[in-house]
């Protein structure tokens, strides 16, 4: 796997704990943050679901930022939280929860969308006659798994925590920095952050879109095939021991 040299794209702090696993399993990652996360303001409805978080049956939570803003709001109502099912995603989210004392459960299998539908403990927390989920998620995540549950007659609404942007990077920032540190390869976490590739990319993309790119689900690598990519792998996760397991599986590109 040594030969292996990657482009990390998560926001920094993100970034900097993958880029620190990864360098103990002897690859090397450059880092160019492509996310930003600015918190919002929560409007009084927001707050009217926050203050009555106990009329749901489940609550999703679909990353660590959403984690982390959520739980700062629900400790300014809740002193100690209701009796209710929580659910993730992903393990880091899912740590994230349970370390405030909350009964979270997330999949083993994959991180997306639907390994969580699929779980057990999640098809027990909504058999009820309308059962009421609440996700919490950036501006304009996961749509798809709000669809899902609709479809399965759920109610579902929004705690909308944060805004996902794009840095300020300099024109040819991404293809000099492919170029200077011979790199092989792309990472992306969400398709929030695979479109910042594509636009930061400007033109060289047609150049850039034939590198491998590692992607944490089938929902971005079809994504990322629609815009050209040309060699997507598909983690089936967004974890380092995912990524990991895919650069053990995949032949390092010649130069």
């Amino acid at each position: 796997m040594t030969g292996w040299r990657l482009l990390l794209t998560r926001p920094t702090e993100e970034s900097a704990a993958l880029a620190s696993e990864l360098a103990d399993a002897g690859v090397f990652s450059s880092r160019l943050p492509l996310l930003t996360i600015e918190p919002l303001a929560l409007s009084d409805d927001q707050r009217e679901v926050i203050a009555h978080l106990d009329r749901y049956c489940a609550v999703i939570v679909v990353s660590k930022p959403a984690a982390r803003l959520g739980l700062e709001w629900v400790r300014l109502y809740w002193p100690q939280a209701p009796v209710q099912k929580w659910f993730s995603v992903g393990a880091a989210t899912a740590q994230i929860l349970a370390d405030h004392g909350l009964d979270v459960s997330y999949p083993l299998s994959a991180d997306d969308s639907e390994a969580l539908l699929a779980l057990p403990a999640f098809a027990q927390a909504v058999a009820c006659d309308v059962p009421k989920v609440l996700i919490m998620r950036g501006e304009g995540g996961r749509e798809l798994l709000a669809e899902r549950l609709r479809h399965l007659g759920a109610q579902v609404d929004y705690l909308e925590l944060y805004r996902r942007s794009l840095p300020s990077y300099p024109p040819e920032t991404l293809p000099q920095r492919v170029k200077a540190e011979r790199l092989n390869a792309l990472v992306v976490s969400s398709g929030q952050g695979f479109a910042h590739l594509r636009q930061l990319a400007g033109d060289a993309w047609p150049q850039l879109s034939g590198m491998t790119l590692f992607v944490p689900s089938p929902r971005v690598a079809q994504i990322a095939r629609d815009a050209g990519a040309k060699n997507v792998v598909d983690c089936r996760g967004a974890s380092a021991a995912a990524l990991l397991a895919a650069l053990r599986a995949q032949p390092v590109p010649a130069f």
